[in-house]
């Protein structure tokens, strides 16, 4: 049965991190919105979706529970809001490639974190599967600079949006490390529910004084459509999935997962612009696909 169990969350970690592909796309569709508007919002609609979803299937909110852990919740949304805000202006600030790539950095700061915090002892055959894994982002990387033509000559210039996706990263691993515990404690939607909507609030009150006005709100389709894809795909399901998955992964294993990101959003590419990658994508997603393997095997 605990086979079964951890071969859900690995499914649940994977779909969490393909639809992860989907947000740098969506934030750049919406240029004309600042970083704490779009964040807000994104979180906002994510909130509501799940709602409206334990509602229809009818069940059960506990609010005993969330009580209970309101401030664990409350610094969950905390390392979630600030996630979201600092991969989000990155997006704005570097390429598309520096901000996806920077921040599947995440298993290198979950597996720190895990080690230190709660003296995690992975596998060897994990470290390598990470890796590996990130060896295959870093190759797919250098092929979409020879798909498009695009140099990283310009680091120094983006060298603020480079710096918010590692900020991104180490966020979201201090989010995932943190809430393992959480998650064995609490059913997912009675957690994500409350953790959208705190997170919110956090941005809303951080936002204030970088905008000196009120947080900006969709008013045409053209801004809504991607903020509801922004706050469905890769927020309501992959981040409410990949959290999932936390009740029998330990956190540098979703860490992993999501490192298909880049596939996903290459994915995308393709379907969308009609955008091809070069043959040495191929060795790139094996290498992630086999670091995911060895993860699962290690840690089995």
């Amino acid at each position: 049965m605990h086979f079964k169990t951890r071969k859900l969350a690995i499914i649940e970690g994977v779909t969490a991190g393909t639809l992860f592909g989907t947000s740098a796309i969506f934030i750049r569709y919406l240029q004309n919105f600042d970083v704490f508007s779009i964040t807000f919002w994104r979180l906002i609609i994510a909130g509501i979706v799940l709602a409206v979803m334990l509602f229809g299937i009818k069940r059960v909110f506990n609010f005993n529970l969330v009580k209970k852990n309101m401030r664990n919740l409350f610094i969950l949304s905390f390392f979630l809001g600030l996630h979201f805000i600092f991969f989000i202006s990155a997006v704005k600030d570097t390429t598309i490639l520096n901000a996806t790539v920077l921040v599947n950095t995440t298993p290198i700061f979950s597996l720190f974190f895990s080690s230190f915090l709660y003296k995690v002892k992975p596998s060897s055959l994990a470290v390598l599967g990470i890796t590996l894994a990130i060896i295959g982002v870093g190759i797919i990387a250098h092929a979409e600079t020879q798909m498009t033509g695009a140099s990283l000559n310009g680091f120094s210039t983006r060298l603020k949006g480079d710096l918010e996706a590692t900020l991104a990263a180490v966020l979201e691993a201090l989010f995932l490390t943190y809430g393992r515990k959480i998650r064995s404690q609490m059913d997912i939607i009675s957690t994500m529910v409350p953790i959208y909507f705190l997170a919110a609030m956090t941005v809303g009150v951080l936002g204030l004084p970088f905008i000196n006005k009120t947080l900006g709100s969709p008013t045409t389709m053209e801004s809504l459509l991607p903020l509801i894809g922004l706050g469905v795909l890769p927020t309501a399901v992959a981040r409410t999935l990949a959290f999932s998955s936390l009740s029998n992964l330990k956190s540098f294993e979703t860490a992993t997962m999501a490192l298909l990101e880049p596939l996903g959003a290459t994915v995308l590419g393709i379907v969308l612009f009609g955008e091809l990658p070069i043959p040495i994508f191929i060795l790139g997603t094996a290498l992630i696909l086999a670091g995911i393997v060895f993860v699962y095997r290690g840690e089995s």
